[in-house]
């Protein structure tokens, strides 16, 4: 299929008249129905798209102006609130569910010239790292079909590597966009907590959780994150935004402080994963950053605590799911306790109920304190680690997944799926942008390098991690 341009030249194209929204959307969409064996769409929004694309190049022939994203497709995660389509959560008991209302990142994108073309697949609720938990399908992997692409914005990373549009949309609760650009070769961009809103999209951790783009360079992924980023008086967590644009550049790639995480390298790691990051820090050292190793003696346990953590989150916001206000509902119930066991028997899938039971059990009486509160000690130790971290470095380097992209099947146990994360819950914990960067490839798999920074230095990231893909 046919490659995407860098989005801003595309914007550029359409609104000089060299390229029409109506021609792009077409692309995308026949890029999607052309690569359906690799399932990363669960439904595409033709009519819609097709609608958004002719009043875009009507005001483009009135000229007037139509954004920066002007006629640039995209695919969300079909965990955004949209209009033009269902809004799943890739879980049956959201099978039929019609948005009332978009996503604040959707509208965001939208005034900005931008058209939603497809909901891409995920783990449902967003609950896994390989897209393998949907209700709906499994998504394959872009460079192996037998293999995961990461999830749980497994869709939106697979459909970003097969250049079905040049962005897409993703959440990362615990790693969520960014194990999946590790796993299919794109960049995946989780930046600090409340830096973009969560309004309208269904909730899975909302301490932890984060909105972000999948792109296929960096660039793009400044782009999307400076039309996305600010307050937000619909979600209360949102924070001020960089006044500088996040596509300005800050700070030299020489003599820039960048910590590598020990703890990343530690037994379990991949050999070829090891040796392929350890190439990147060695050219980063003949950039002339200055290069050290670092310990976070708590981050052993980073995984443990987002483990009690997160299902706990989960089990409050999932509750809401009780069949009578909205979602499945079970007919056939006489009553409505019946109804409510019914309906979230049937609806929920495994994957979902184990959080939901897991999250109930730390939280209950006698429990409480033995797992959650310990749970919760643990976080302000890492906080304060990494805290101490910044304060002497720059940036913190290491890989972003411990393996590359693992068999369809071959972690079907629970706890395996969970370690996937190992690498990745740090920076959810601890609130702080984090970036993967495609950096390699062992045995013709993407190898990512995470790339993570102090709170609210979003623009230094971005910058960083550019000029690294430079040089790559």
């Amino acid at each position: 299929m046919a490659k995407w341009k860098l989005i801003s030249t595309i914007a550029e194209e359409v609104r000089t008249g060299k390229v029409t929204a109506s021609d792009l959307v077409e692309q995308s969409l026949r890029s999607i129905k052309a690569q359906s064996e690799y399932q990363a769409i669960i439904s595409t929004m033709e009519s819609r798209a097709h609608k958004r694309a002719k009043e875009i190049d009507e005001k483009i022939a009135r000229g007037e102006d139509v954004g920066r994203l002007a006629g640039v497709p995209f695919i969300a995660k079909d965990n955004f609130l949209t209009y033009g389509g269902k809004t799943t959560a890739a879980s049956n008991i959201l099978g039929n569910f019609e948005a009332p209302y978009q996503a604040t990142a959707i509208e965001k994108l939208e005034a900005q010239g931008a058209i939603c073309v497809a909901k891409a697949n995920l783990d449902a609720f967003a609950h896994g790292s390989g897209t393998e938990n949907s209700d709906f399908m499994v998504t394959k992997n872009p460079h192996d079909t037998s293999r995961v692409p990461g999830g749980s914005s497994g869709g939106s990373a697979a459909a970003v590597a097969l250049e079905m549009a040049p962005f897409a949309l993703g959440t990362d609760t615990g790693g969520s966009i960014r194990l999946p650009a590790s796993f299919s070769g794109v960049v995946g961009y989780k930046p600090t907590y409340g830096l973009v809103s969560r309004s309208g999209v269904v909730a899975m951790a909302s301490s932890t959780d984060v909105i972000g783009p999948l792109a296929r360079s960096t660039e793009d992924a400044a782009l999307v994150l400076d039309v996305l980023a600010g307050k937000d008086p619909l979600d209360s967590t949102t924070i001020d935004r960089d006044s500088v644009p996040y596509t300005e550049q800050t700070g030299l790639l020489k003599g820039a402080k960048i910590g590598v995480i020990k703890e990343y390298f530690d037994d379990g790691l991949d050999p070829g994963v090891k040796k392929t990051v350890q190439n990147t820090i060695d050219t980063l050292k003949k950039a002339g950053t200055d290069v050290h190793e670092i310990s976070l003696p708590s981050l052993p346990l980073a995984l443990a605590c987002y483990y009690v953590l997160c299902p706990a989150e989960v089990s409050s916001n999932l509750s809401r799911y009780d069949g009578q206000r909205y979602g499945y509902t079970d007919k056939k119930a006489k009553n409505l306790h019946e109804s409510y066991e019914s309906s979230r028997s049937t609806g929920f899938g495994t994957e979902a109920k184990r959080r939901i039971m897991i999250g109930t059990y730390v939280l209950s009486s006698g429990y409480y304190d033995a797992y959650y509160k310990k749970a919760q000690i643990v976080r302000t130790k890492l906080i304060n680690e990494f805290a101490e971290a910044f304060s002497k470095y720059d940036f913190l380097i290491g890989p972003t997944a411990p393996t590359t992209a693992y068999k369809i099947g071959s972690h079907s146990n629970p706890l395996d799926q969970y370690l996937t994360d190992i690498m990745t819950v740090g920076a959810n914990l601890t609130g702080i942008p984090a970036i993967s960067l495609p950096v390699g490839k062992v045995d013709n798999l993407p190898v990512g390098m995470q790339i993570m920074a102090d709170q609210k230095q979003d623009r230094a990231l971005l910058s960083i991690a550019k000029q690294i893909e430079r040089i790559l």
